[in-house]
């Protein structure tokens, strides 16, 4: 009887993982938040008195997540400028891209295994149909759409990054955003010099 009963929690513990791993997989970065949100409030319930000691907060883990999913859109659209672009600076820029935001996403991949935090595994449903958006383009008209785009999205990832260095909880993640924010400011005047010369 024991064994059954033990069949039978094995079974629904897995029907319902992969339920939570199922549900909202369209979009990447729902269905992190949702496993992250499944790991708090299991944390909870298992220790409420001691407020889920290390857990990482909803707002902390929401913050990987969207990072993790904007740091490969900038990969992603760095690769795609290398081979669409026709400025050589916007080709450079690409480069860049690629290069710094693949350590910080590798950095950020190695924090959240230590954190227990799911990340999305390709980029969310924005940044995919941003990625769809510029496959289709080449040229001075690829140039001018993927420079604007960097200067918008780097100006959202700034934000945030500043947010998250002041106002997270996590003393960890705070660092990393800390560490990340001066790379992505430079990131943001070397694309608005890029932007104002494609004028």
């Amino acid at each position: 009887m024991k064994k059954i009963w033990t069949l039978a929690l094995v079974c629904s513990t897995l029907t319902g993982f992969v339920a939570c791993n199922n549900a909202g997989s369209d979009d990447a970065i729902k269905s992190a938040n949702e496993s992250n949100e499944v790991k708090q409030d299991s944390a909870e319930n298992m220790a409420p008195d001691n407020s889920a000691a290390g857990v990482v907060s909803e707002q902390d883990s929401k913050f990987a997540v969207e990072a993790a999913s904007g740091g490969m859109l900038e990969v992603q659209l760095g690769k795609l400028a290398q081979q669409k672009a026709s400025s050589q600076k916007v080709k450079d820029f690409g480069a860049l891209m690629v290069r710094d935001h693949t350590n910080a996403n590798d950095e950020l991949k190695a924090l959240a295994i230590k954190k227990n935090i799911t990340l999305p595994p390709a980029p969310g449903e924005e940044h995919m149909n941003h990625i769809k958006e510029l496959t289709d383009k080449s040229g001075k008209e690829f140039d001018k759409d993927y420079i604007d785009m960097m200067v918008s999205d780097h100006e959202e990832d700034v934000k945030k990054f500043e947010d998250c260095s002041q106002n997270g909880n996590d003393a960890e993640l705070k660092a990393f955003a800390a560490k990340t924010l001066p790379t992505l400011r430079e990131h943001l005047n070397a694309v608005k010099k890029i932007q104002e010369s494609l004028k």
